[in-house]
């Protein structure tokens, strides 16, 4: 059993817990992964590693309540305990040779992007920020971000914080004016990982994207979370639990992948509310 050390709330649907578990706090590093689950009944769910402390063995992690398993773990309270807490998986992150970065977060993708962000800082990168959201009352992160970046933007759809519009708006201002990254990182949703590779193309800016499609074991045997990349004009199927989460986003069949994601929508939803009727019942 792994105890919850910390639970924090972000936004209303968005939370950050400290789990203790201490083995996976000394291994885990930025752009890697955990699989969970609540109880022993419990589907197995990844989340991206936030944060570690190797000294008190907590390992955070940040995750958005959009089905049963994520609504199961938000009923747990501080000092209780989850049954599984397995990792730290996939491969992390190629921080390595970077001098001038532009991260590029979405949505709770940005829980994945700020450890990248807090890592290439803490290396002497110069860190551009770029996080979006639909609204103000949405927002995660602002004040760990800017702790982290030399230059942050913050842009909300509805222009009700920061600029108005989407994240490919001040990309696309910064690549035209003539500004240079060698590379870009992008998490969040994939339509918006694909936006912002189509921006970054006519640059030859590289671009990196951290995909999560659905996972069950972590070890690349279920073949749920299989993508396609195209290279050299050959279809390619990668795992992205074991090649990845991080793939070239100039690779990425990317509509492939969303057309995969919405497969399970249905019966995300389903299971999402039979869960949370079974626990009002119960309360």
């Amino acid at each position: 059993m792994y105890r919850i050390l910390k639970k924090r709330t972000l936004n209303p649907t968005v939370t950050l817990m400290d789990i203790e578990a201490p083995l996976v706090a000394k291994k885990a590093q930025p752009g890697q992964f955990i699989i969970l689950r609540v109880d022993e009944t419990g589907e197995r769910i990844p989340l991206t590693v936030a944060g570690t402390d190797p000294q008190s063995g907590a390992v955070t992690i940040i995750f958005q309540i959009v089905g049963a398993t994520t609504f199961k773990l938000n009923q747990k309270q501080q000092g209780e305990a989850i049954q599984d807490f397995a990792g730290p998986l996939g491969e992390p992150t190629k921080l390595e040779g970077l001098k001038r970065v532009c991260i590029v977060g979405g949505g709770v993708g940005c829980a994945i992007a700020w450890p990248i962000a807090r890592a290439l800082h803490e290396r002497g990168c110069e860190v551009t920020s770029i996080v979006g959201f639909r609204s103000k009352d949405i927002v995660i992160l602002e004040d760990e971000f800017r702790a982290c970046s030399d230059r942050l933007i913050m842009m909300t759809d509805d222009g009700s914080y920061g600029e108005h519009g989407n994240v490919t708006v001040p990309l696309k201002r910064m690549l035209e004016a003539g500004e240079r990254f060698d590379e870009i990182i992008t998490i969040g949703p994939v339509i918006m990982m694909k936006f912002v590779t189509l921006t970054a193309k006519p640059f030859n800016v590289p671009v990196t994207v951290s995909m999560n499609p659905i996972m069950i074991d972590g070890t690349g045997m279920c073949g749920g979370c299989r993508l396609t990349l195209i290279k050299d004009g050959k279809r390619v199927t990668k795992f992205a639990c074991v090649d990845g989460p991080d793939f070239d986003g100039y690779e990425v069949d990317f509509d492939e992948a969303m057309s995969r994601g919405r497969m399970y929508a249905g019966f995300e939803r389903h299971a999402y509310e039979e869960t949370c009727n079974l626990l009002k019942a119960k309360g």
